[in-house]
């Protein structure tokens, strides 16, 4: 997409943290002049609290471009830096909210990649909120930012048909691979002075995407079964291909306690579910079982099936292979 002038005269920075913005920043350098790349310091994760880099770090450091991380934004330091590398413009693709006194500094604007069709899902999890709440369209959305968080005039959007199969992992991927061809047709717009921005129209929505807090995470077994399978496969880390996306901020997973009576509560991870809205006298949280290829939990007005699990402390496993080493009696349910 992008041509020699572009390459040539289009001066880029990029900020951004996770492996998200790292595969968009290395599609974009391949057509633009990165000239930098912004990101968070370093930070202690794991149990041995071992100093972690951003992924984006990582990937700029792997295709040679400089890398800035501030401890503040505002820094005056920092302001300086940015200010001497001349750039054109700026793209943010999944970092925190920028100060007036860094967006404002490009001539050509600040842009930022959401993963929701705005003005719908603003906020930190649109991934997430948008598969939870069971929607059958999202999208991605390029924008102008302003002292409004998600909220400036969009360039471009792109819809996205769901169903209910569909888990947050698969979807970041998708946004993921177009995400970066959108941001790449944004740009090249904004070379040529093609830009039509469109105000969002606040008004017309009140669905925003907060923050997933704990308390979400574990398993309401009272709700109805379909709500259920939305929360787990909105939470989910598993990809079409059987493996799992190591990004627990967008994949924590949904969780349930499993108890026998009497016994001690093991805490499970329940990572691809499917379900079936049937009548039964069963009571909510019994658990139905062949011990060998099937296990269901009974909603109050179905059945949730588990496809995919992970006791604590274990490997993630599909449900055969869990009941192969575990079995359930009818002392077993679920809280």
């Amino acid at each position: 997409m992008g041509n020699y002038f572009t390459f040539a005269k289009m001066k880029i920075i990029f900020f951004g943290t996770p492996p998200f913005s790292a595969y968009i920043l290395e599609k974009l350098q391949s057509s633009y002049n990165v000239v930098a790349v912004v990101c968070p310091p370093e930070k202690e994760k794991g149990r041995g609290r071992k100093m972690i880099a951003p992924s984006v770090k990582l990937k700029a450091q792997e295709i040679n471009i400089k890398v800035l991380q501030p401890n503040n934004l505002n820094d005056s330091y920092f302001i300086e830096e940015l200010e001497n590398l001349n750039a054109d413009l700026f793209i943010v693709v999944a970092f925190r909210m920028l100060p007036e006194i860094v967006w404002r500094i490009p001539k050509k604007g600040c842009v930022n990649l959401h993963t929701s069709l705005l003005p719908n899902y603003r906020g930190a999890s649109p991934i997430n909120r948008v598969l939870i709440n069971g929607e059958t369209q999202t999208g991605i959305t390029t924008f102008f930012i302003n002292e409004n968080m998600d909220r400036g005039n969009i360039i471009l959007q792109e819809k996205i048909e769901l169903d209910n199969k569909i888990t947050a992992a698969n979807l970041h991927n998708i946004m993921m691979e177009n995400g970066a061809d959108l941001l790449l047709e944004t740009i090249d717009k904004i070379t040529g002075n093609k830009v039509e921005q469109v105000e969002q129209n606040i008004a017309l929505t009140d669905k925003t995407a907060p923050k997933i807090n704990k308390e979400l995470l574990q398993i309401d077994w009272s709700q109805s079964v379909e709500k259920i399978h939305n929360l787990i496969r909105g939470l989910s880390p598993c990809l079409n291909d059987n493996t799992l996306l190591k990004d627990v901020a967008i994949c924590p997973s949904a969780w349930f306690y499993l108890q026998a009576k009497n016994d001690k509560q093991i805490r499970v991870k329940l990572l691809l579910s499917d379900f079936e809205v049937e009548t039964n006298s069963l009571e909510v949280g019994s658990i139905v079982t062949d011990n060998k290829t099937h296990l269901k939990i009974a909603g109050n007005d179905g059945f949730i099936s588990i496809l995919q699990l992970q006791m604590e402390g274990k490997k993630a496993m599909d449900i055969k292979s869990f009941l192969a080493g575990f079995q359930i009696n009818n002392k077993f349910r679920v809280c």
